[in-house]
């Protein structure tokens, strides 16, 4: 997703047009039942708004504590160690942090920010924001009859299965390079092909360590269910990591996830995602989609 010129788009550009917030939430790549929530009204024309932390209840508080909590117990065995190491930066659980103090951590180690969104945003207004090393966390908490499941990003899924990493700084930079790639990508119209990258690694990828498959993906890391589901459960594919094969296969964003894609360090997924993917981009819309969950003959399965 070579990044040669696109770290910074012109801001006339029209992929910043496109992201321009209209008040109404965005359409999304992921196969689902219900549209996002979120008040997107009250966004910005680049979708971030307030925190608003004083509107969280006490409860709003304890349901966030105790997913914490959850989760921090079932890490040994099935997150990897980065992040094992890195989750501490979060601070206490006892309540959801207010980001502006969260962002000032980030920025000091690795010059990010955390801001808010309402919820799932377009591709091209996420792309920006990761191009200018600023990290979407969405506002809402979700509701105590989601506490195991979740189909949307809450703040819980952003800051415990995203932020962690953004203090690791070969992680940070990767992400930076991701979203100056997405700009590139958007005016290729190929934003979708990135935005599968994304998913089955960034949100759902699993990494193969001397001690076993370990995730690193904050959609699982942040899902009690789907952390043990994907390293342990008999019923998911785990293939390795091949790039073009990942670009050709969709995905759901209301279930577990049939398949997942192991890279064997986070130093081959840097190397793999290096060059220019404008070639990439070109024979991958030559061919036909893959069904997520499905085998192909060339796949490397664990």
């Amino acid at each position: 997703m070579s990044a040669e010129s696109d770290l910074v788009a012109p801001a006339d550009t029209g992929v910043h047009q496109k992201a321009v917030n209209q008040g109404v939430a965005p359409a999304t790549y992921g196969q689902g039942d219900r549209p996002p929530r979120g008040d997107y009204a009250q966004a910005r024309t680049d979708y971030t708004c307030e925190q608003d932390w004083a509107t969280y209840s006490a409860a709003d508080h304890d349901l966030y504590r105790r997913l914490y909590e959850r989760q921090a117990a079932q890490l040994p065995g099935l997150a990897c160690d980065e992040f094992i190491a890195a989750v501490k930066h979060l601070g206490s659980p006892t309540h959801i942090p207010r980001f502006d103090a969260l962002s000032d951590a980030v920025y000091r180690a690795t010059r990010w920010e955390v801001v808010a969104v309402p919820g799932l945003i377009p591709e091209e207004a996420f792309f920006s924001l990761l191009s200018r090393r600023k990290f979407p966390v969405t506002g809402w908490i979700r509701k105590p009859e989601e506490f195991d499941y979740v189909v949307e990003p809450d703040v819980f899924h952003d800051l415990f299965g995203h932020v962690p990493l953004l203090f690791n700084p070969m992680f940070a930079d990767y992400m930076q390079a991701y979203g100056a790639g997405g700009l590139k990508a958007s005016r290729l119209e190929s934003c979708e092909y990135l935005a599968r990258l994304y998913w089955y690694t960034v949100e759902f990828g699993l990494i193969d360590t001397p001690a076993g498959l370990r995730a690193y993906g904050a959609g699982i890391l942040s899902s009690a269910g789907e952390l043990r589901h994907s390293v342990t459960s008999p019923q998911p594919r785990r293939v390795g990591f091949d790039l073009e094969r990942i670009m050709r296969t969709r995905y759901t964003i209301d279930s577990y996830q049939s398949s997942y894609f192991v890279i064997d360090s986070f130093q081959q997924l840097f190397d793999a995602t290096a060059p220019d993917f404008t070639p990439l981009y070109r024979r991958v819309a030559a061919q036909d989609e893959i069904a997520a969950g499905s085998v192909v003959a060339a796949d490397r399965l664990y």
